[in-house]
């Protein structure tokens, strides 16, 4: 069961990657990165890293994709744009996609394959574990963290305050 879900998840993440790379419409576009992220999400869960995912669902699907979004409302594209695009930038996406593709399948070829290790620790990617190791181990990096991330948050307000 864990192997079907593993390959559905994986095969949804690719068709929508596919289908962001190739769609017209970018608003289609950005929705398709949406599920994309969401799928990638799912294999962190599957991979029992539930911390990653979360992350990832509440940094990039929800933080950086509203934030995508926004601004391509504010810049009104229009499809006329689409056909402005000269061949040579074509051109050069086509052999840079060929060079890597190239570079993918040298690494590849350099690969060692052997024996998977059975030995696997799976409380490595528990919440529990992180919570536990950030506020026993790393309090002190942790506070200063959080006390920058403060910092942050106090200068944008002011700084916001300020154009009102």
């Amino acid at each position: 069961m864990e192997q079907f879900l593993f390959y559905l998840v994986s095969g949804v993440a690719l068709c929508s990657a596919v289908y962001f790379v190739f769609a017209k419409n970018p608003l289609y576009s950005l929705l398709s990165l949406i599920v994309t992220f969401f799928s990638i999400a799912g294999l962190y869960v599957l991979l029992n890293a539930q911390f990653l995912g979360i992350v990832q669902i509440m940094v990039y699907a929800g933080a950086i994709m509203v934030l995508f979004l926004y601004i391509l409302m504010m810049l009104n594209l229009n499809n006329q744009d689409e056909s402005r695009k000269k061949s040579i930038n074509k051109f050069i996406g086509i052999i840079a996609s060929g060079i890597l593709f190239i570079g993918m399948l040298g690494a590849y070829r350099g690969l060692k394959t052997g024996a998977v290790a059975q030995d696997v620790d799976y409380s490595v990617g528990l919440t529990k574990n992180l919570g536990g190791l950030l506020f026993n181990e790393y309090v002190l990096p942790f506070e200063l963290a959080s006390i920058l991330i403060l910092a942050g948050i106090v200068g944008s307000v002011l700084i916001g305050k300020r154009d009102l």
